[in-house]
């Protein structure tokens, strides 16, 4: 790593440590400019890249004042962290990960199943009778499922995802308790005894999406489909207390969401796996 002109490497082994410091090295094939991507210089008979790659056993990097800088973990003394580029910066600071793939599609499979499948009964395609079956899927599938999906997306470092899945698998296992209770007459029907406060309850929710959606603004068009589609279905579902052609608007919108988040899955599935752009996948900016 280049530091005001003079490179300061600290590599390990498993017995002892060698320090290459400004009084150690004597050849200038010691300095490999890792800054300059065009640069082909060979060092001991191999090229930049290949040296690079065969110092993967390099674990800090010590600047001229002395501090100590952990590639492996990112910490460092952020008053030296002028002397490197921008590129340099953000692969230091990034931590490693125990998640070898990608959470992602899972998680949004596991809302989109379960959501189409509540608004089977919504749209009363299903009776009512289908319910149980839905309550199966919600406590596993869609909750403990999402919960897992959003777990390993916050142990990626994905705060977005991670925040949203473990929300949502929240919500579906909650919804299960709920209607457990119901279904064994544990209580009365929440509609029946609290309008308002089940009213409230989707409007709320119907908030929490919103301000997810907000940050799909940068992301891309699928997201924004699926939680702009689902923060339509909560406030339908909060004017179904009322209205019987709310409840049927909600049902329909709702599939339209599960449906959506379905898609986006396969999306990034087939995008990582195939290197398939489908429509929609492609970043966006808008805020």
């Amino acid at each position: 790593r280049r530091v005001h002109g003079e490179i300061f490497v600290v590599q390990h082994s498993n017995m002892h440590s060698h320090h290459l410091t400004p009084q150690s090295y004597q050849s200038p094939a010691s300095v490999y400019p890792i800054d300059e991507p065009n640069n082909t210089q060979t060092i001991t008979g191999t090229t930049t890249a290949t040296k690079k790659m065969q110092h993967e056993n390099v674990h800090e990097v010590r600047t001229r004042a002395g501090s100590v800088l952990d590639v492996e973990s990112g910490e460092h003394c952020t008053k030296h962290m002028l002397a490197f580029s921008p590129v340099e910066k953000e692969e230091i600071k990034k931590k490693p990960t125990n998640v070898l793939g990608n959470p992602g599609p899972f998680g949004l499979l596991c809302f989109g199943m379960t959501t189409d499948m509540l608004m089977f009964v919504t749209t009363g395609w299903s009776p009512a009778g289908f319910i149980p079956t839905v309550m199966s899927y919600a406590i596993v599938f869609g909750g403990m499922g999402q919960l897992v999906a959003g777990v390993l997306e916050l142990i990626r470092g994905n705060t977005f995802a991670g925040t949203a899945f473990s929300g949502y698998g929240c919500f579906w296992m909650g919804w299960f308790m709920w209607k457990w209770m119901e279904v064994n007459a544990t209580v009365p029907g929440v509609a029946e005894v609290a309008l308002t406060g089940d009213t409230l309850w989707c409007v709320l929710w119907g908030v929490f999406t919103l301000a997810f959606f907000v940050v799909t603004l940068r992301k891309n068009g699928c997201l924004q489909t699926v939680f702009g589609s689902l923060f339509i279905t909560f406030f339908l579902l909060a004017g179904a207390n009322y209205s019987a052609q709310c409840k049927m608007a909600a049902g329909y919108v709702g599939f339209f969401c599960g449906t959506s988040a379905i898609y986006t899955a396969f999306a990034e599935i087939y995008q990582e796996e195939l290197g398939w752009v489908l429509l929609g996948m492609k970043p966006t900016k808008y805020i």
